[in-house]
């Protein structure tokens, strides 16, 4: 039972990363690879802050206003500089390791004081895991029901349109350069806002934390909307959450079949590519059996 509760909690926790990746790669329409930079930026950020005494409210938000400065980092070199999309992205998550470096003094730290937000907030005397859910559903919460907000404004409309259609939108007038600012750096912000997050519940952070988040991200919202195709965008923020959470049980059961966790990246790179070829295998399925009904 604990196994399944600690599995739930990583799934909320990591569904906050997820979301920040469905701004650039959904909403943006921009294959963005900074996250692998800015989720160890956040956690490193979080730990050293924390080391040296700073509240963990503030070294959460300092791992956020990194991640947004990564971002920007990212879409100057964009649209500024004409780099192309794939490399502004492997570019900024490059420079972010020596960043990070710097950061941390090191390449990993423990926390070795006691004071992490779930000892602060009283979340520490919940049953064991229970803390991860419990702080994981009020960050999500706000995080979704201010994303909401923001989508619903002139400018947040106007980041939707700049990635459905960045010529219509230049042409109604939209500054489809300052939208792609705003996407990356929030992006990145909420995905260094997990980083902190994690590092904090982990009890440490370490600077090459940051592979393979893209392909947990991506499993998140790919599941979601397997599962729940076709909804509005809102409920969509939602279905990614359900979405980590299943990913999370599905590796869980994965081990437990028991596959070697050395095997963990190369399983979670193919359950991703599963999710994208359901849709496909899903369609030629109903297909063959159109084609069947027919014949008969």
């Amino acid at each position: 039972m604990n196994l399944i509760v600690s599995t739930i909690s990583q799934g909320f926790i990591w569904s906050i990363m997820a979301i920040g990746l469905f701004i650039t790669f959904r909403i943006l329409d921009f294959p963005d690879m900074t996250v692998e930079g800015s989720f160890p930026l956040g956690a490193v950020t979080a730990v050293s802050l924390i080391q040296q005494g700073h509240s963990t409210l503030l070294a959460l938000f300092m791992a956020f206003v990194f991640g947004c400065l990564a971002g920007f980092a990212t879409a100057f070199l964009y649209a500024k500089l004409n780099v192309p999309i794939l490399l502004a992205g492997i570019l900024t998550m490059t420079a972010m390791y020596s960043i990070n470096l710097r950061i941390l003094g090191k390449a990993n730290m423990s926390l070795t004081k006691s004071n992490n937000i779930f000892n602060e907030f009283g979340l520490d005397k919940l049953p064991t895991n229970f803390n991860g859910i419990i702080l994981g559903v009020i960050v999500i919460t706000i995080i979704i029901f201010l994303l909401i907000i923001f989508l619903n404004t002139e400018k947040g409309q106007a980041v939707i349109a700049t990635g459905d259609n960045e010529t219509m939108a230049a042409s109604l007038g939209i500054n489809t350069t300052v939208m792609k600012f705003i996407g990356l750096m929030v992006s990145n912000g909420i995905v260094a806002l997990t980083g902190g997050l994690i590092a904090q519940q982990n009890g440490f952070a370490d600077v090459n934390m940051g592979i393979g988040v893209i392909v947990i991200g991506l499993s998140a919202i790919i599941i979601g909307e397997v599962i729940y195709p076709d909804v509005p965008l809102s409920i969509r923020l939602i279905t990614i959450v359900i979405g980590s959470i299943v990913y999370r049980l599905i590796l869980m059961i994965v081990l437990q079949l028991g596959f070697n966790t050395n095997d963990l990246k190369l399983i979670s790179a193919i359950i991703l590519a599963l999710c994208l070829a359901l849709p496909t295998i899903r369609e030629q399925f109903l297909k063959t059996m159109r084609n069947g009904v027919k014949t008969k």
